[in-house]
C-alpha cells in the first residue's frame, strides 16, 4: 500500500520538473568532468614546467661512442654535449613546448623561455662548429654535414606546421650524429676537430657577448638611470641614431620572469659546452695554464641553476625586504662573464 502511493505521488509531479531534475544531474555530471579535466591539465602543466636536469657529459659522451663502436678522439665530447642538449628540447617532459598551441603547453611561458635561452647556445656552438672547430684554416672546406646542420638549429623556434619546428631540429641532429661518426672513424680523414686556441676563444667571445647582455636584461629588473657609453673609449664614434647621455632602462614587470628563464635556459647549456670544453681542450688549456680560469666559470654557472625555492620570481628593489631573483642571477652570470674574459686573455698569450 505504501509503496503504490509513493508511485502515485511520484508520477503526479509535473513532467517538466522531472525533466529538471535529470538536467540537474547531468549539469553536475558535466561541471564535474570540466574541473577533473582542469585539475589534470593545471598538474601536466606543473610537471611540464620542471627544468630539466644537468647530464653528465663525459658520460653521455662515453654511451654516444659505444653505441656506434667508436673510442674517443678530440670533439667527440663537444658534439655529444651539442647532440644532448639538443634532445633534450625535444624530449623532455612534455617535449618541445615553444611552438605548443594547445593547453597545457600554451598557456606555459617559463619553459618556453628556457628552451629559446638553450637555444641561441646550441645555435652558437654550431655556428662555432661549422665555421672554426672542423675547419684548419679560413680557406678551407666547410665539413658536409655541418653545412647543413646548422641552418636547421636556426629555423624559427616557434613554427607548429609546414614544417613543426621538432622536424627541423630532429633532422640536425641527425646530420650532427653523422658528423660525430665520421670524426671518430680512424679511417675517415675528411672530417676533422681542430683543437686550437685561436678556435676557442673565437667561440668564447660570442659566449661573453651573449652573457653580457643577458646580465644587463637581467639587472634592469629594478629601474636604473645608466650612463650611455655606447660610443666610449672612441673620439671619432659615431652612430646612427643620437641617444641621450643618461637613459633610463627598466625590464617590464610582466617580461622579468622571460628574461630570468631565457638566463637560466642558457646558464644550462653553456654548463655543458664547458665541460665538453674542458675535455677536448685539455691540452690547450694546460698550455696555458688556464684549467683553474674554466673551472671558475663552470662553478658559477653550476651556481646559478640552483633551486628556486618559490613559486614565482620575486622582484624585490635589491636592497628590500623581498629577494630579486633577477639580481641574483645577474650576479653569476657577471662573474662568470668576467672569468671568461680572462680566459680568452690567456689564451691569447704565447
Amino acid at each position: 500500500m505504501f509503496w503504490t502511493n509513493l508511485r502515485q505521488k511520484l508520477l503526479a509531479i509535473p513532467s517538466k520538473f522531472r525533466f529538471s531534475v535529470g538536467g540537474n544531474t547531468r549539469s553536475r555530471f558535466i561541471l564535474t568532468a570540466f574541473g577533473i579535466v582542469v585539475i589534470l591539465v593545471l598538474l601536466i602543466g606543473f610537471y611540464w614546467s620542471r627544468e630539466p636536469a644537468p647530464f653528465s657529459v663525459a658520460g653521455t659522451t662515453n654511451q654516444r661512442l659505444a653505441r656506434i663502436g667508436d673510442e674517443y678522439v678530440v670533439g667527440s665530447a663537444t658534439t655529444a654535449a651539442l647532440i644532448s642538449a639538443a634532445e633534450t628540447l625535444l624530449d623532455k617532459p612534455g617535449g618541445y613546448l615553444s611552438n605548443d598551441m594547445l593547453p597545457p603547453g600554451i598557456y606555459l611561458d617559463n619553459i618556453p623561455n628556457w628552451e629559446f635561452g638553450v637555444l641561441v647556445q646550441i645555435r652558437d656552438l654550431s655556428r662555432s662548429m661549422r665555421e672554426s672547430f672542423s675547419r684548419s684554416q679560413s680557406q678551407s672546406t666547410e665539413d658536409v654535414d655541418l653545412i647543413i646542420s646548422e641552418p636547421r638549429f636556426h629555423f624559427d623556434n616557434d613554427s607548429w606546421l609546414f614544417p613543426p619546428t621538432e622536424s627541423e631540429y630532429r633532422e640536425a641532429i641527425g646530420y650532427l650524429n653523422s658528423y660525430l661518426s665520421r670524426i671518430s672513424d680512424p679511417q675517415n680523414s675528411d672530417a676533422q676537430f681542430f683543437a686550437r686556441a685561436d678556435n676557442l676563444a673565437s667561440w668564447l667571445q660570442n659566449v661573453e657577448s651573449r652573457l653580457g647582455s643577458l646580465s644587463q636584461r637581467l639587472s634592469a629588473s629594478v629601474q636604473q638611470q645608466r650612463v650611455n657609453i655606447d660610443t666610449a673609449g672612441e673620439q671619432g664614434a659615431l652612430q646612427s641614431t643620437p641617444t641621450r647621455a643618461e637613459v633610463r632602462v627598466k625590464t617590464p614587470w610582466l617580461q622579468i620572469d622571460d628574461v630570468f628563464y631565457e638566463a637560466r635556459g642558457a646558464s644550462w647549456a653553456l654548463m655543458h659546452f664547458l665541460r665538453a670544453i674542458e675535455i677536448d681542450f685539455e691540452q690547450v688549456l694546460a698550455d696555458k695554464n688556464a684549467n683553474a680560469s674554466l673551472s671558475q666559470i663552470i662553478r658559477e654557472l653550476e651556481a646559478s641553476q640552483r633551486n628556486v625555492f618559490f613559486p614565482i620570481i620575486l622582484n624585490g628593489s635589491g636592497f628590500g625586504i623581498l629577494a630579486n631573483h633577477s639580481l641574483t642571477m645577474a650576479n653569476y652570470i657577471s662573474r662568470a662573464n668576467a672569468a671568461i674574459i680572462d680566459l680568452r686573455l690567456l689564451l691569447a698569450q704565447g
